[in-house]
């Protein structure tokens, strides 16, 4: 999916909330325990339920990973799924690689050809050849960790260098490889006070703001000091969507609060 494409389909859908597929098994529905495959059931009817409320969708690989080849399995068919059944939301790999060289590429080409993934996020730490290999797909999307949600942040991200913040100059920096047209950066929401300065350095790139909603985040502050002409915002959530019930009506209470976020992005389309 290409930038023009993306700006499409928040217009029409008047929404940019992106959810995130992070399924735990000992938190989904118990009555879906007992089925073939447990965590593909519990996202086909999270993304059914969903899908007319948001423009894209986030599996985290750790979700998926941390059960083994019946993991990755459910995370293949899940991919699978949305592409087939929801080709215009964005499909997001929440994967954090951040390698060098043939190994960056060898990722790329996992999340991009075999897996079909729109874009994938990346941790820039090891510099340009981490980076690149990612750039080089023609409507894919790197999404750069630039400044994150997380206390641990301010360990490295918030330090200062010469006076000017590491985050900053690591947006900055990666920008330079990139274009708005293949890139993204991940700001977190409860950073929005910081907005400012990081659209002063990408002032029309996207940015992929987790932490609304179960991490305290607001999605008014990050609407005012990132918002652009053409949105530029995917906020994702997550635990306060697809964890919205664990009973019977877990989907449909899932739709409810997906659709009660996109009713309050609509305000700022």
């Amino acid at each position: 999916m290409n930038r023009t494409e993306l700006i499409n389909q928040i217009k029409t859908k008047k929404n940019f909330l992106c959810v995130g597929l992070d399924p735990d098994i000992e938190k989904i529905p118990s009555f879906l325990i007992d089925e073939e495959d447990p965590i593909y059931s519990f996202n086909t009817k999270i993304i059914d339920a969903t899908a007319p409320y948001c423009v894209a969708f986030k599996p985290n690989t750790a979700f998926y990973e941390a059960y083994g080849l019946s993991g990755i399995t459910s995370l293949e068919k899940t991919l699978k799924y949305i592409k087939t059944n929801y080709p215009t939301h964005l499909l997001i790999a929440d994967a954090k690689r951040g390698d060098i060289g043939n190994t960056s590429t060898m990722y790329a080409k996992a999340f991009f050809k075999r897996l079909n993934c729109d874009a994938i996020t990346v941790a820039p730490y090891m510099g340009s050849d981490s980076i690149k290999p990612f750039l080089q797909f023609e409507g894919k999307w790197a999404i750069v960790l630039g400044l994150t949600s997380n206390e641990g942040s301010a360990d490295f991200q918030q330090q200062k260098i010469n006076d000017k913040y590491f985050y900053l100059n690591v947006i900055e920096t990666c920008a330079s490889w990139g274009t708005k047209e293949n890139m993204m950066f991940v700001v977190g929401a409860t950073k929005a006070n910081m907005l400012d300065a990081i659209r002063k350095i990408v002032p029309e790139h996207f940015l992929l703001v987790p932490g609304v909603g179960a991490q305290g985040g607001s999605l008014q502050d990050v609407c005012k000091h990132g918002l652009t002409k053409d949105i530029g915002l995917l906020v994702n959530s997550s635990r306060g969507i697809i964890y919205a019930s664990n009973q019977k009506d877990f989907a449909e209470k899932a739709a409810e609060e997906a659709k009660k976020m996109a009713d309050e992005m609509s305000q700022y389309i």
